[in-house]
């Protein structure tokens, strides 16, 4: 477990306070044993949740990116703001050199996993057995930039490896469990886990586990009271989607 700087811990009850409590329905459907939760993003929401209110012990894939601070201008500009018009580009290239340093030094103390889309994607594999082993949860946003519908984004499906690894490493099947974090109506409900079999090839397993992911989390979404959804895309409010 990562050592926390006494001003992080401070810095961590503040943010608590004024993001406040949300509601957790459906934890029985978290085994009793490490896994993996899949969640939407909402944007700022999913790593808020996870650092500061998620019950049990886990790690966050966090993009590497966010973790170094001269990574993290050119990263934010890609993902944070790629909609922002040319005129207004100048600008938010300042604000990304401005977060850089206090961002790297949240990512580093929060307790997140880096995750990169190089060689050192291995590490991120073996920090995470090491963390599973350890009895923690492992909570990923695998959301990209492409509309699956209108509660959830297409999946990034290189996660699902790490049910594979895990397997060789320990001969135990992991549960992918889906989650969905509902910020206007301060509510998180997770659904039924689904679980990864060894005897399957692992291609066809990404394909099976994402699309039963990306419909749960839409029908957690959908049994929830009509709500505005945060979505993963940094988009303008007035275009968020409902629920319903």
């Amino acid at each position: 477990m990562k050592r926390k700087s006494k001003f992080f811990k401070f810095l961590r009850k503040i943010v608590l306070f004024f993001y406040g409590k949300r509601k957790f329905i459906g934890l029985e459907n978290i085994p009793n044993e490490p896994s993996i939760i899949v969640g939407n993003h909402s944007q700022a929401h999913g790593p808020l949740v996870a650092e500061l209110l998620f019950p049990y012990p886990k790690y966050t894939w966090c993009i590497g990116q966010m973790m170094n601070r001269k990574e993290i201008p050119e990263y934010a500009m890609q993902d944070f703001w790629p909609y922002k018009k040319k005129s207004v580009r100048w600008f938010y290239k300042i604000i990304a050199h401005i977060i850089a340093r206090p961002f790297a030094y949240v990512f580093s103390n929060a307790d997140c996993i880096g995750v990169y889309k190089d060689a050192r994607l291995m590490n991120t594999f073996k920090q995470s057995i090491a963390g599973l082993k350890d009895g923690r949860h492992i909570i990923i946003y695998p959301e990209c930039h492409t509309p699956y519908n209108e509660i959830v984004y297409e999946f990034q499906d290189n996660f699902i490896d790490l049910a594979r690894f895990y397997y060789k490493s320990t001969g135990k099947e992991l549960s992918f469990v889906p989650m969905y974090i509902a910020p206007k109506l301060k509510t998180v409900v997770l659904g039924n886990p689904i679980k990864y079999r060894a005897e399957i090839p692992v291609a066809e397993q990404k394909n099976v586990i994402c699309e039963y992911l990306k419909g749960e989390i839409t029908s957690l979404a959908k049994g929830l009271p009509t709500h505005t959804v945060v979505p993963y895309a940094n988009i303008p409010k007035k275009q968020y989607p409902k629920s319903k």
